[in-house]
């Protein structure tokens, strides 16, 4: 990025809703998905409010030479998540998911200035996501009941970067509290 590039000139009431790796093979680990179920229910919970508002619906796939092979059944997302053909998706190799990806350049082309983040993993890529969103000069808003690992440490993670994150000055909410409606929240 260069010094002169303008940082996100997006409208700040339009809104895009970011899933990260909530990939097959992640939830085959050998230590499980830290409440799963729960998870999936948030995920879905914000699709459907994403769609029943036309925000655009990001599904990120992390690609790697080792676990998450592209086109592999580990690298396929979720089976319960079923994006819908106006869906977007990019395919990344770095935490970030900004790092060297189409991401800007599809939320620029839909004038988002406020990217709502879920998925997996907390202190991986959703963590680095949230801080590359800000970074970019994003509003954004972690859903902080709708990201989660396969650390048995997990639920102390999940605190831990909730905390950290809003100190930085990600939005932290819970899926019941996040809205797509066309106004600042």
């Amino acid at each position: 990025m260069s010094a002169n590039k303008p940082i996100n000139l997006g409208d700040p009431y339009q809104t895009a809703l970011l899933i990260i790796d909530v990939q097959h093979g992640l939830f085959n680990k050998s230590t499980p998905i830290y409440q799963a179920d729960n998870l999936i229910q948030n995920i879905l919970a914000l699709v459907d409010k994403a769609h029943q508002s036309d925000t655009p619906i990001v599904y990120i796939q992390h690609n790697d030479d080792k676990y998450l092979i592209k086109d592999s059944l580990n690298w396929q997302l979720h089976p319960r998540l079923q994006p819908k053909p106006q869906d977007l998706h990019v395919f990344k190799e770095h935490g970030n998911a900004f790092e060297q990806t189409n991401l800007g350049d599809l939320l620029a082309a839909a004038n988002v200035g406020r990217i709502v983040i879920a998925g997996l993993v907390t202190h991986g890529c959703v963590k680095s996501t949230c801080l590359g969103g800000l970074k970019e000069g994003y509003q954004v808003v972690l859903a902080g009941d709708t990201h989660s690992s396969f650390s048995k440490a997990a639920p102390v993670l999940i605190d831990k970067w909730n905390k950290l994150l809003a100190e930085k000055g990600v939005i932290v909410k819970t899926t019941s509290e996040i809205s797509f409606l066309k106004e600042l929240k």
